[in-house]
This record gives structure tokens, sequence and C-alpha cells, in this order.
């Protein structure tokens, strides 16, 4: 019986990821790897997956991630080879006023395969704040706000640091997120979200309008999903670039 593929699910192990700025950010990292191979293939493949990606993981960028893949597949001799790693990511923040300094965390997902499966995306989840339009509208006091989730998921033509690409996203919502803020900061930030209501079709209307403007993106989807504060349900809106252009 031939067997489509095998690999390894659900390995978490430290990792370093290589940062805009220069040097290497210790984290942790949750990979899953497969591979297609050739029927008469008969090797232990849990021993090589697990050999490569501990020869790997000193500095993780997007070049070592796409030799990662070919290494697997050239010492399988498989057909293709897929790898997934998601990881957190910390960038330092300061606080719009009083410029506290906080660590704010991000998820970031490498995913992507090599052969008949080519092709490699980053996935980043970020945070944003959203104020509702038709609240501040019909509100004589005040108007709904709530934390929201942007997902962007790009493949690019040339690489994107992380860093730029949370910028994008950060700069696409009411307000920006920050790990930790003082009473100057937190009237600064609810200040800004009411001067600028969004729902989450206009949040992800301008995520899209950014990633479509950047000269190194090939192709992106986006989600948001808006944490309603006064509805129990969340609102969520989705566009891919293969349907806008």
């Amino acid at each position: 019986m031939h067997i489509q593929a095998v690999g390894i699910n659900n390995i978490h192990t430290p990792v370093k990821v290589l940062q805009k700025g220069g040097g290497l950010q210790h984290t942790i990292a949750t990979i899953s790897m497969q591979a297609k191979l050739p029927s008469s293939q008969r090797e232990n493949c849990v021993e090589t997956f697990t050999s490569i990606l501990n020869q790997s993981l000193n500095e993780l960028s997007w070049e070592s991630f796409g030799q990662i893949l070919q290494e697997v597949q050239s010492t399988l001799g498989s057909q293709s080879a897929r790898l997934e790693m998601t990881f957190p990511y910390f960038i330092e923040k300061k606080a719009p006023v009083t410029e506290t300094r906080s660590l704010m965390e991000y998820s970031c997902t490498f995913s992507g395969g090599i052969g008949e499966d080519a092709g490699l995306t980053l996935s980043i989840t970020v945070p944003v704040t959203t104020l509702c339009p038709c609240s501040k509208e019909i509100s004589l006091h005040g108007a709904h706000n709530q934390r929201a989730e942007v997902k962007l998921n790009v493949q690019m033509k040339k690489f994107i640091w992380i860093e730029d690409l949370i910028n994008l996203v950060e700069q696409s919502g009411s307000c920006e997120l920050y790990a930790l803020l003082k009473r100057p900061d937190e009237k600064y930030v609810t200040e800004r979200a009411f001067n600028n209501p969004m729902f989450v079709e206009d949040v992800v209307r301008k995520v899209a309008e950014s990633a479509l403007a950047h000269p190194e993106i090939d192709w992106f989807s986006a989600s948001v999903e808006s944490f309603e504060s006064i509805h129990k349900h969340s609102a969520y809106a989705y566009v891919d670039s293969d349907e806008i252009r």
C-alpha cells in the first residue's frame, strides 16, 4: 500500500528568529512537516525530519526556511515537502505619550512547500482597536469600541520583514494596541480611536490597499474579526487579492 505522505506534527522547540534591527530573537515554535515519498522509500523519515530541523533552528529566516525544505526534499528524494512553523514574535513598543516601553506579542507563521506543493507564505496576526462609526453617529455620548484581530497572509516577490508587515496592519485600525499604557496614554488611544471610527470592512479594505501598493507583495489574503463589546457575536470581513486585482 502506498502512503501519500509522512511527517511530524506539533513539535515544540526553541528557535532563533532574525530581527529587522539586527540580532536574533529567542522564541518557541510549533512545527509540522510532511513529505510525499516515492513508494520505494523505506527510510526512517522521522529521524530525517528532526535531524534537519535541529541543524537549522539556530537562525530562522525566510531564506533558511526555504533551505530546510530543499534539504528535506533532497535527503528523502521526495516529490514534495511541506513545512509549517508558528511562533510568538515580540516587538518593543513605546506608549504614545509617556513613551513607556513594553513588549507586544504577535503570532507569526512561516508555511510553504517545495516540489508539487511549491510556494512560501508568511502569516501574521495583529490586534488592533476598532470603534463603531454607527455607534458614534447615533449616540449623544461616546461610542462602543473593541479589540479586533487582523490576519494577513502574504506571498512575496522579495523578503519583507515581519516588523514591516505588522506596522502595515497596525496603521489600518482605529488605533494600534500597546501592552502597557499609563493614564495620559489611555486618553490618547481612546480619543484617537474615537476620531478614527472603522467597521471591520473599513479595516480590511485599508489593509488590502496597503498590501496592493507594496512592491514586494505578490499575493495576499486578509481577514478581520472584531470581538464586539455590545454583541455576543463577532463581526468579520475577508479579502483575497486574487478576487480584487
